[in-house]
């Protein structure tokens, strides 16, 4: 189980302080889908980093599994078992998809087995498994092999901040079919998605709406989706892919 608690983060920029998470409190439990959403600049996405060790707290723990990580680094956390995907992937010149998907994976993966997690996410392995990760690459294509690294991790927390951005039609629906998959094949994972999407906000356990730093809904799917549908934050936190 991931628990914050009472996790705020602030930046000093031109202006002065200004507070991004304000003493936020999440329980997400084991085996579940949860979707965080809200208007844009709400802090969604630093809540994720903050989850992942790219920002660190100024004030407030995080634990998985009862064990405070607060003050872990990002390798630390991986190797406790939380997985992150970045909204815009990183390039990596140099190491080729294999390369990335064994480091992933922390073992000498076979081209067979890296070639059925490029498989699952719509890749033809042939033409991926030797290429570098740099900018031959489209943002579309880098995205799915980030998503063939995260099922090569077997995480037990899996935070993904915003998967469908730069993905097409195709893409997302067989997104939608990962996570699901994600879910069968590990009865004790959970899933923390960053994501305006109505189709993911649809399969998720539970929903957080997440508004000027702090939480203003939270709660199973059924309840809370009508309650996005008839406000004018729904525009912007229930965006149909066209």
């Amino acid at each position: 189980m991931l628990e914050l608690k009472n996790i705020s983060f602030s930046v000093n920029d031109s202006v002065g302080k200004t507070d991004i998470i304000k003493d936020i409190s999440l329980k997400v439990e084991d085996n579940k889908f949860v979707v965080i959403t809200g208007p844009n600049g709400g802090g969604k996405s630093t809540l994720a980093k903050l989850v992942a060790g790219i920002e660190n707290p100024v004030s407030g723990q995080i634990l998985l599994d009862g064990e405070d990580i607060t003050n872990k680094s990002i390798t630390e956390r991986a190797k406790l078992g939380i997985g992150f995907a970045f909204q815009q992937p990183v390039r990596f010149k140099g190491l080729t998809v294999i390369d990335l998907l064994r480091i992933a994976a922390g073992k000498n993966l076979s081209v067979a087995d890296a070639c059925e997690y490029l498989s699952e996410v719509g890749l033809c392995a042939r033409d991926y498994i030797k290429r570098e990760i740099n900018a031959s690459l489209s943002g579309g294509e880098l995205k799915r092999i980030e998503i063939a690294t995260v099922l090569a991790r077997d995480a037990k927390i899996v935070v993904f901040d915003e998967p469908e951005a730069g993905i097409d039609l195709w893409s997302f629906q067989n997104l939608i079919r990962i996570f699901e998959k994600m879910r069968e094949a590990n009865h004790k994972r959970s899933i923390l998605i960053i994501s305006h999407q109505e189709r993911i906000l649809n399969i998720a356990d539970e929903i957080v709406v997440l508004s000027g730093g702090v939480i203003s809904k939270q709660g199973a799917r059924e309840d809370i989706i009508p309650e996005l549908m008839g406000t004018d934050s729904a525009v912007n936190a229930c965006h149909k892919l066209v």
